[in-house]
């Protein structure tokens, strides 16, 4: 049985609540889930006066009358704010980078506030000090991804401020991080893959007699757009920004090619299939009007001139996995993994598949050599008389 057929491992643990007031917010949402449905107005009231008696640690006590934590204090920093614009606009870091990056220096930045009280003079910093913030970081249980996203981002963060002068060298040098967990990429086989691929098309028709659905109708146009963006995802291995940022343009018909911007705006030149080209073909000929090559290649709706949010495309895809009876926690990256799989298992090589992907280091695509030697393990065990 493939990995996609099996339950997903458990959720990281990136989404707790990190800070001094952690516990708290954990255990203030259990006693909540027990209480009885309703509660008279003296017992709401004891409710609400308990939460605002109870200060958080480390925090003065908050007035509000709900039990949601409170947003955190923005940061003021110069030297982050100048290394956001340098990734933004020199380093063309993808809005997932900045985002990502910006929090987690703001994080750290607040955590140093509360432990030191005093903002973090950058080049006054030790080693020490990161020490403690990896310690920090596992008492609240943080997965090994979140803690690496965490360190990368102050990694490139001191190496700017090294080029810019602002300190000698960086003090998060050869301090050991925990290993990442092995897990090897779901995907889907190709006999799910075509029914994925099916599944807007079915979704929009009734299952035989081609009677519309009962519920709120489709908007026309949109079972179109479902099937050309999920071909061009599994034909090409495109990462949903990419996709999302796909113009007119950048579709070769004739040549059977697309140009792709990827990370740090890194362009590549990748191969389309037919019957991807074909679903664009026919999903263009349903807008109100042709697109212009500087527009977007798929569209928020027929009249929009806007790109489709990734959002939105995360939301159909779970319609989709959930109408072919696939695990609709599965995410677009996962098309992406199924992609390099279906390549590797035919017998293309891995240099090619790398840069298919866009893979910077070669030991980034080699996990999906894995995937097939496991499959191959499998195959062999249940087949061999004498395995």
């Amino acid at each position: 049985m493939d990995e996609a057929a099996n339950p997903p491992n458990q959720p990281g643990r990136a989404d707790l609540p990190v800070g001094p007031d952690a516990q708290q917010r954990v255990a203030t949402t259990e006693p909540e889930r027990r209480a009885p449905a309703r509660l008279g107005p003296s017992a709401r009231s004891r409710r609400a006066g308990a939460r605002r008696s109870v200060p958080v640690q480390g925090q003065p006590a908050h007035q509000n009358s709900d039990n949601s934590p409170p947003a955190p204090k923005p940061v003021k920093d110069e030297w982050i704010d100048r290394f956001v614009q340098h990734l933004t606009a020199d380093r063309h870091g993808s809005d997932y980078t900045v985002r990502n990056y910006t929090q987690a220096l703001h994080e750290f930045h607040r955590w140093y506030e509360r432990e030191r009280h005093a903002a973090p003079d950058w080049p006054r910093l030790e080693r020490d000090d990161f020490r403690a913030y990896l310690r920090y970081l596992g008492r609240n249980r943080l997965s090994r991804a979140a803690t690496q996203l965490r360190f990368s981002a102050l990694r490139t963060f001191y190496k700017f401020l090294v080029r810019r002068g602002a300190v000698e060298s960086t003090p998060i040098k050869n301090i050991p991080m925990p290993k990442l967990e092995k897990r090897l990429p779901r995907f889907l086989t190709v006999q799910q893959m075509v029914e994925l691929l099916e599944a807007p098309t079915k979704s929009s028709t009734g299952p035989d007699d081609g009677k519309p659905r009962r519920g709120r109708p489709v908007e026309p146009g949109v079972a179109e757009r479902d099937v050309a963006i999920l071909e061009t995802i599994y034909s090409c291995g495109l990462r949903i920004s990419e996709l999302c940022g796909l113009r007119v343009e950048d579709i070769d018909f004739s040549g059977q090619q697309v140009r792709v911007r990827g990370k740090g705006r890194k362009e590549r030149v990748v191969p389309i299939g037919e019957t991807a080209l074909n679903a664009i073909g026919h999903y263009w000929q349903l807008l109100t009007r042709p697109p212009m090559p500087e527009e977007p290649a798929f569209l928020r709706s027929r009249e929009s001139t806007d790109p489709v949010p990734a959002r939105t495309l995360q939301g159909r895809l779970k319609k989709h996995l959930a109408a072919a009876g696939l695990d609709p926690r599965l995410t677009p990256h996962k098309l992406r993994h199924s992609y390099a799989t279906h390549l590797l298992d035919a017998g293309a090589d891995l240099r090619s598949v790398q840069e298919l992907l866009g893979h910077a280091r070669l030991g980034t695509t080699q996990v999906y050599t894995h995937v097939t030697t496991e499959r191959l393990k499998k195959a062999y065990e249940q087949a061999h008389p004498r395995a």
